[in-house]
C-alpha cells in the first residue's frame, strides 16, 4: 500500500487533472437514489474531491478521507470541507453513516485486508445503510503502473463478501472507464444493503 500512496503523493497534479472533472453523475444519483434525505456519506477515499463535492451539492452531510496527503490538500481546498488524512484500515466508526462511497479506491487494497476494511465500512453503517465501491474488471492481483490492485469479477467478489453477513448486494453491473482516453477498460460497480 506504500507503494500506492507514494504513487499518489508524486503524482496528485496529473491524477487531479485527469479524474476531477469526469461527468460520474449517473453513477453518483443512483447511489443516493438509495439513500434518504440529507444522508450522512463518507467519501472513501476522495482522491480529487469530485465525488465530495457532488453530494455536498446535493445536500449530502459529507466527510471525506484519502491516504495521500497531497491528495487531501487539493481536495481540500477544491471541497470546502476539511479531508481527513487516514488509510482505510483505520476505520474505526460504528453505526454512523447513510452511505460510504469508496469509487475506484479500495480496489488498491490486497484481499486479506480488502475483507477486513469491507467489514470495517459495514460496521460503519447504520442499519439498510448502502456501500458503493468499484473494482476493476477481471482477476489480476499485484502492481500495475506503480499501484496494486486488486480486479474483481462478478463471481470473486460475490465470494470474498459472502462471509460477511450483514450485508446483501443490491446490483452489480459492469461499465466503461468514463475518461475518454480509457472507454475500453472496464469496472466492476456494486451497491450492497447493511441488513437490519
Amino acid at each position: 500500500m506504500n507503494d500506492t500512496l507514494t504513487y499518489y503523493n508524486q503524482n496528485a497534479k496529473s491524477f487531479i487533472e485527469t479524474t476531477v472533472s469526469v461527468d460520474f453523475h449517473d453513477v453518483q444519483d443512483k447511489f443516493l437514489s438509495y439513500l434518504p434525505p440529507s444522508p450522512e456519506i463518507l467519501d472513501f477515499g476522495c482522491g480529487s474531491g469530485r465525488d465530495t463535492k457532488y453530494f455536498l451539492k446535493a445536500g449530502c452531510l459529507v466527510d471525506a478521507i484519502d491516504g495521500s496527503p497531497e491528495l487531501c490538500r487539493y481536495a481540500t481546498e477544491y471541497t470546502g470541507i476539511k479531508v481527513k488524512q487516514m488509510v482505510f484500515e483505520e476505520l474505526n466508526e460504528y453505526n454512523r453513516y447513510d452511505g460510504i462511497w469508496a469509487c475506484s479506491s479500495i480496489l488498491h487494497l490486497p484481499k486479506k485486508p480488502l475483507f477486513f476494511v469491507l467489514t470495517q465500512m459495514t460496521a460503519a453503517l447504520k442499519k439498510k445503510g448502502i456501500i458503493y465501491t468499484s473494482f476493476k474488471y477481471g482477476t489480476f492481483q499485484g502492481k500495475r503502473n506503480g499501484r496494486y490492485f486488486t480486479d474483481m469479477s462478478e463471481s470473486t467478489f460475490t465470494k470474498l463478501v459472502q462471509p460477511i453477513r450483514e450485508i446483501t448486494t443490491e446490483e452489480m453491473w459492469i461499465t466503461s472507464d468514463a475518461r475518454p482516453d480509457r472507454c475500453d477498460e472496464k469496472w466492476l460497480n456494486v451497491i450492497l444493503r447493511k441488513s437490519n
